[in-house]
Formats: structure tokens, sequence, C-alpha cells
């Protein structure tokens, strides 16, 4: 194992990438404004100095201390090693206790800053309190709404929930807000979302959920140490929390059935802002909300909120201080730049007029109409531009890496500190709406069928001179600066010659390194920083956080779908010839029924009976008459509880259920069920990124 140095001998920033960093804030206007408004309404800092996870109190979720160095006023300017503008940056999203963002009639609207990735915002009502977004694991949920009530003396009660949208960080909390009851939340209280919501939220956190989970390591890096040299924030917060995520569905799906826009017969003065069509209005104790959708922009559900009686929006999260992302590098569908534009635009004719405060669910708020107008139309105008010019691009004939090396933001956009890559970058940015529109391919034959990088690695490095010449070029590359040219060299050694890769790999650490330092991105930086200490250190055991709420709330067939994702396919149409038919039958309230095949390496979901599992397969006996039949009867309860498996077997975890008399097999053979399950795989949630996998 190569010589790394230890987190007390960090690498040093070396003077290019310094002076790069210093220089940066000289090309924006000073605007103190922020910090100002990120203060405004403080009511109280946090209590403790961390949170503790909820069923393990050695383990942190959440730690405020180790985000010290980004008091403000620790330094005067940033450390070397930080990009000044995600300094700068840190620095904001470091501001955490309760704020009160506006009063009204019924009390206050509150936010909690700084305690998860997202903001926490409660609304009081005429007897209780509306969250919108309870942040993302229970343990930082319940703290947060812990230091409203510990700081105001409210002991109104929860009467109502609100999903903005669709991504972890704004419902994972939702039952740690009940922690008084046992996470238990009545049915009683309206939850409401965009409809869409919960298909989205279990399609992206379980279909493909351990992969996004490993990138999502390097994306907020909550495990890297918090320093100058290390993990200073992720640009649209600090990092992500890792406790227990949690999950109640909605059962006010807005834009759903029953739940039509308001018709301009039964518009109200009330509602401030003039009738238009599409908005839809939802009333809750004393609370009146009118709803934009907004869905295909920062996520695939999503909406605006108007409180009219406080004349104040929140713009969920198509509206941040930041450069948001067109595809997050944690791994997503590719949003729509061009819809994104278009809702900010309807947002803004819709509402502007009549907004005196626009917050958000990260960042800080912003007051004064003029002030509001232009933070929106700047956003609306970044998107478009991003948009409209790759198109442009695209039909010149340049492919995406070409457009993010050649395309800037005017300085008319570019010159708002709002606007900057913190989260999302213009490079990544421009190359997402090319992958929309264009796909992965950049029509060069060439690249329509590259080698691994594995088997790359090996031809890259004998057309060089070997390792140590390769190196050695690296070398020259890095000592003048050309940090992506050497780790482009090194990542060939790395994955051609693993065995041969240790000075490579304590090279390409300092080259990582230092790209991370010159970031302004915080998600780049933690990547590039991530990586180096991978190198350095191997993979690290992830946080067990099993997706349990999301896998109860999935449908039968989103169930079956995530078992299919887990498939073996080759082996099991290598070995089954014939199709393999499972019948469930799921007890409860009202019993429902679906059927499962395995064939040709696919397992097919159909509800109630498969007439048809048989087709195509010589020896199936016709339609409805399939060789090889199960029919089993289980509570849903049980079979949750299979996702999860014994000692990650799913086939054990099964055949245990039977014999404890939870599963039922009341027609044809166990044995066929065995075949099935035996074919589950277990996601890998510590497969390599930086180097080339173990074989195992």
């Amino acid at each position: 194992m190569p010589e790394f140095p230890s987190q007390a001998e960090p690498v040093e920033a070396e003077p290019s990438v310094a002076e790069a960093n210093r220089r940066i804030v000289s090309t924006i206007p000073p605007n103190s404004e922020d910090f100002e408004d990120a203060r405004r309404g403080l009511i109280a800092l946090p209590e403790i100095p961390a949170i503790p996870a909820r069923h393990k109190g050695d383990r942190i979720v959440w730690n405020f201390v180790s985000y010290d160095f980004l008091s403000e006023g620790s330094t005067d300017e940033a450390p070397p090693s930080v990009n000044a503008s995600l300094w700068r940056q840190g620095l904001l999203t470091a501001q955490a206790g309760l704020f009160q963002v506006t009063a009204y009639e019924h009390g206050a609207i509150y936010q909690v800053r700084g305690y998860d990735l997202s903001n926490m915002t409660i609304v009081e009502g005429e007897s209780g309190i509306l969250v919108i977004d309870p942040l993302a694991c229970y343990e930082t949920a319940q703290w947060a709404l812990k230091l409203y009530r510990d700081a105001t003396g409210s002991r109104r009660p929860i009467v109502g929930i609100l999903y903005t949208h669709s991504h972890v960080d704004h419902f994972g909390g939702v039952r740690g807000l009940f922690h008084d009851k046992g996470g238990v939340v009545d049915p009683d209280i309206p939850i409401i979302a965009p409809d869409g919501f919960l298909e989205h939220a279990v399609s992206e956190n379980v279909y493909a959920g351990p992969a996004m989970a490993r990138r999502s390591e390097y994306m907020y890096a909550a495990k890297l140490d918090k320093s100058p040299y290390g993990q200073v924030g992720a640009g649209l917060g600090l990092t992500i929390s890792t406790g227990e995520v949690t999950l109640v569905p909605p059962n006010v799906n807005v834009g759903g059935s029953g739940t039509a826009p308001v018709p301009r017969d039964q518009w109200s003065a009330k509602d401030v802002i003039p009738w238009r069509p599409g908005l839809h209005r939802q009333l809750v104790d004393g609370i009146r909300m009118i709803i934009q959708l907004t869905p295909g922009t920062e996520a695939p559900a999503e909406m605006n909120i108007y409180f009219p009686q406080a004349r104040a929006l929140c713009a969920a999260e198509n509206a941040t201080h930041t450069l948001h992302n067109i595809l997050t590098l944690r791994g997503a569908q590719v949003r729509d730049a061009h819809a994104w534009s278009k809702y900010l635009t309807e947002t803004i004719q819709t509402f502007g007029e009549h907004t005196d405060v626009e917050f958000a669910s990260h960042h800080w708020p912003r007051w004064g109409k003029e002030k509001i107008v232009e933070f929106l139309s700047v956003q609306r105008d970044v998107y478009g531009y991003l948009n409209d010019q790759t198109l442009r691009l695209i039909n010149a004939g340049k492919t995406g890496i070409e457009i993010a090396e050649e395309l800037d933001l005017p300085e008319s956009l570019a010159g708002h500190w709002y606007t900057r890559g913190y989260y999302g970058s213009l490079s990544h940015d421009l190359k997402a709406v090319y992958q929309r529109y264009m796909g992965w391919f950049d029509g060069n034959p060439a690249h329509l069928w590259n080698l691994p990088p594995s088997k790359a690695g090996v031809q890259y490095v004998a057309a060089m001179g070997g390792v140590e010449a390769v190196v050695t070029t690296a070398q020259q590359a890095y000592d003048q600066g050309e940090y992506r040219w050497a780790v482009e060299l090194l990542n060939h050694v790395i994955f051609g010659h693993p065995d041969d890769s240790e000075a490579a790999k304590k090279l390409q650490h300092k080259a990582l390194t230092q790209l991370g330092y010159g970031s302004e991105n915080g998600t780049w930086r933690n990547f590039y920083l991530t990586g180096a200490h991978e190198l350095a250190h191997g993979v690290e055991k992830p946080y067990n956080q099993e997706p349990g709420d999301l896998i109860l709330s999935t449908t039968l067939e989103q169930y079956f779908s995530t078992l299919a994702r887990a498939l073996d396919g080759p082996k099991a149409a290598a070995e089954q010839g014939e199709p393999i038919v499972l019948q469930w039958v799921i007890e409860g309230a009202e019993e429902e029924t679906c059927t499962t095949t395995l064939r040709n390496g696919v397992l097919v979901y159909v509800p109630g009976r498969d007439r048809f599992a048989g087709a195509g397969f010589s020896n199936a006996g016709g339609p409805g008459t399939p060789l090889r039949l199960s029919v089993i009867k289980l509570t849903r309860d049980v079979l949750n509880g299979l996702m999860y498996g014994a000692d990650g077997d799913y086939r054990t975890a099964f055949d245990n259920a039977v014999r404890d008399g939870l599963v039922q097999i009341i027609e044809g053979k166990q044995e066929y069920a065995d075949t099935v399950f035996g074919y589950l795989t277990r996601p890998d949630t510590t497969f390599p990124i930086v180097a080339p996998a173990v074989p195992r």
C-alpha cells in the first residue's frame, strides 16, 4: 500500500490553486445582503452539539460542532485549500437555528435551517401547525421540531404535513415529528404532495437506491473530515444527515383524482392573486395555500406554494441560492431545463406582484417584491440559457464535452452569487442538457464501442511505454498544474495495472486533492476529495440505512419490480428453460392477488392471474397451463419482511417464513418459489469507484 499523508498532515494547496481560489471572489460584485438575510429572524441556536442516532446513541447523524471552522469571522479570507466563493457559500449554509420568516394573522412562518441538507418550514395555523418538508431523517426532524417548541413555547399539534417534492431530504424525517407518539402518524392528518410523488420517491430511492446511495457518499461526503482540507459543504447545504429514513405516503395528491384546479367561479378575494387556469387550493387549519404544480423541474413531482394571508411564496427547490443540477452527480433522471424555465416564468407572472417574502426548502429567504422578482427572473433566465444555447451548439455539431468547454454564462447572469455553480455546475449541467436531447453517444463511431476502463488501461499504458513512463508523464503534468490531464493518465494505470499502481495511486491522490481544492462546486470538491480518500484508505462500510418505510409504501407492482431488478437474469435464463409461475394471494382488509413469472431471465409481474404465462414455450401446455406453478398465501407485512432477507439471503428468508407458518403454499411445490428466490441478488453497497473491483 503506498504511503499517503494522514489527515493530521494533509496535502497542501499548490500555489497556482491557492492563487486561483483567492482571485475568484473579485469576479463577482460584493454583497453583504446575503449574510444579513441568512441571519435575519434568528430566534434560537441549536440546543445540542450533535444529534445522535435514534437506536445507536454512540453514532452521530448530524454534527453541528464539526462545522465550527465555518463560523463567520473565524477568518477574514478563505484558506488556500478552499475556493473562496465556495467558502463564502459554506459560511452562509452553516447558519443553523430557528428563524422567523414572517408574521401573519395566525402567528408566524418559521424555518429550522442548518439541521440537515434541507430546511424544515413550520406554518402556524388557527390552532395547530403545518410542517413543510420534514428533513431527511427521523432524528433531525425530531430535534428540529423540538427546537421550535422549546424556543417558542408552542405546543400546537401538527395538523398537516406537506412534501414539496419527491426527494428524500424533503420527506425522510416525517415520523420524527411524532417521536412522542412512537413515530405513529394520525391517519386523519392531511399529508399533501404533488401527484406522482410516491411513484417517483420509490423509483429514485428503491429501484436504483443502492447505487445512488454509494454515489451520494461521494456527492455529500458525510464521512469526510470537515475542515479546510476536507468537506466544507455541498453548496445546497452542508451535507445530508445519516439517520433513519421514514415515509408516510400522502393522502392528498394535488393534481390527482379529487383535487381538480380551482374554477374561476370559485376563486375568492382571499386568494389575493388573480385567478388563472391550473391553480389548486388547499385549506388546512385556516392556512390558505395556492399551489402551482411544476412537474419535471427540479424533481419529477414538485410544486410551489403561495400563502396569500402572509403574501409569502414557497418556491420549493425551484429557486435557491445556487445554480442547481440538471443531472445530479449521484444519478437521477435528467431534468428538463426548458420546463424549469417555463414554470419559473409562470411563477413570476402568477405570484410576483403579490409576494413580499420568498423562501425555499434550502438556503435563506428574500424579502421585498422587486428583489424577489429579480431573483426569480435571473434564475429563470439561467435555465432557459442552458437549454437554448446547448441546443444551438448541438445543431452546430458540438458534443456535450465540447459545449461544456466552450459555453459560459453571460456576465449579466454570472454576476450574481445565486447563479454560481455551488451545487449544479455549468459544466455538468450543459452535458446533462446534451444528454437529455441526444443521449450518451456523441455520434463519433470511434466512441460507439469503447473498451471498458480496465482493458483500455492496459492498451493505453502499453502504447505510452509502460507504467513508469505514464507516471512520469503524469508527474510532469502535475508539476505544470495540468491536474485534469494527470488524473486521466493515472486512471489508466490504476485500472489497467492494479497490481503495479502504487506510485500512480499516490500521485492520483495528490492530483484529485488539488482538483478538489480548486472547485467552486461543493459536490465536485466532495467527489474529488472522497476519491482521494478512498485511494488512501479503501472503501468504508456504509451506514446501515434500510429503506423500511419506502418498501412499506410500495404498490405490489413496485415491490415486485424491485425484486425483478435484483434477479440474476443471465443465470436464470441459462438454467431455466421453462417458466416458473408464482401466484400471490396477499391477505388483508382487502385481499389482493398477482402473478410473477420467471421466464427468459425476466421476472414478469401481472396483476391478478397471468393467463398467458407460458406463451412462447413449447412445453408449457398452452396459455393458462404453465408446467411449474406455486400459489403462495401471506400478508403484506410478511411479504415486506422478505425484502430484507435473512443474512442477505432471500431464499433462506422465504424458507424460514414457510417453516414458521407465516407463508402458506396452498398449491404446487415450494421448490418452485425457492428456485426463483435463489436467483435474487443483494446489491453491492461498497463497490469501488476510483479503482477497479477486486474479484471475489
